[in-house]
């Protein structure tokens, strides 16, 4: 498994981005599974194992501007075109720190390979464990280069209450890593409010492109 990704974003993580000089950096895919873009400030990367010259080209060609250029909706279908596969949007990246101890609230763990909420996200993700509150879901695995990602979904019907906040903050204190990512659609904006409550940090946008 190529590391450079898993390298880029530990250094994110941890407040060292790439530098704003409007580059982009063209690098091979951490794993067979995911592939796609990730938009920092002023510089993008790209990892996939599409060939580095046409992805450079393919940039120069889309926009006049290169700082827009990689997350510019003609580059992206013209990558997924060319590698077959599919994307669903694109996503704010957000990360926090790890916390000590037990998570906050009661949550009860489903291990159960079968459940539909760990059926799906093991198409995203390994390792996958998932934990159930009152009128919610936690979900924690491994994404894009190894990284321990959260996911959280509240019912409805419970919605305002500070469950999803309380979600996002469990997941703090399960995370095996001294790191937990998560992404959110930009338009989903109660959810970007809930993780930034919850103490995660805007690092950059991110394309995943899957499989078809």
């Amino acid at each position: 498994m190529n590391d450079e990704v898993a390298r880029i974003l530990a250094a994110a993580a941890h407040g060292e981005f790439p530098p704003p000089d409007g580059a982009t950096t063209v690098v091979p895919q951490p794993g067979s599974r995911d592939a796609g873009v990730l938009a920092f400030t002023a510089h993008s990367v790209v990892f996939t194992d599409a060939d580095p010259d046409w992805v450079r080209a393919e940039l120069a060609a889309t926009s006049a501007d290169p700082l827009a250029a990689s997350m510019n909706p003609a580059f992206l279908l013209a990558l997924m075109a060319r590698t077959g596969r599919r994307m669903n949007t694109i996503d704010l990246l957000t990360v926090a720190d790890a916390l000590p101890g037990p998570p906050p609230l009661e949550l009860r763990e489903i291990d159960d390979p079968s459940h539909p909420r760990v059926a799906r996200a093991l198409k995203y993700r390994d390792e996958v464990r998932v934990w159930a509150a009152e009128g919610g879901v936690l979900i924690l695995g491994r994404g894009v280069a190894g990284r321990w990602e959260a996911a959280v979904e509240v019912d409805e019907e419970v919605r305002h209450r500070g469950l999803g906040r309380a979600l996002a903050t469990a997941a703090r204190h399960l995370t095996p890593g001294d790191v937990v990512w998560a992404q959110q659609a930009p338009g989903n904006a109660r959810s970007v409010r809930v993780f930034q409550a919850a103490g995660y940090r805007p690092v950059a946008s991110e394309a995943l492109l899957t499989a078809v």
